[in-house]
């Protein structure tokens, strides 16, 4: 048996009906062997690169970079979002300073002066 470089372009299909195309090749991290899919750029997003873990996989189909490009458009498939508490806090605040209001006014469940009437 030789040993095969693996990297193909394909359509993986993951355990809980999810899919993701893209360039796919085998990196080794931290001491496992990960399925790394780079997808490529859309319409609606940049590239980006994603790793599963073997038992996460539950198909590898193999297609033409044409194909696949055309399924990652398709597909929208988008990275993980990291959430920054002191960016959230940060737009918040300036929404609410450009409709007018305070940073001091309660966030959430406001009534309008109508809706206070009715109590």
């Amino acid at each position: 048996m030789t040993d095969q470089k693996f990297d193909l372009w394909a359509l993986v299909e993951l355990f809980g009906h999810t899919k993701i195309a893209g360039r796919c090749t085998e990196q080794n991290i931290a001491g496992s062997n990960m399925l790394r899919v780079d997808v490529p750029e859309t319409t609606q997003q940049p590239s980006f690169t994603r790793f599963f873990g073997s038992s996460a996989i539950y198909s590898i189909n193999p297609i033409d970079e044409d194909s696949c490009k055309f399924m990652a458009e398709k597909l929208q498939v988008r990275p993980i979002e990291s959430w920054n508490v002191s960016e959230i806090v940060k737009k918040h605040n300036e929404l609410l300073l450009t409709n007018g209001k305070t940073t001091s006014e309660p966030v959430g469940n406001e009534l309008d002066d109508q809706d206070q009437d009715d109590y």
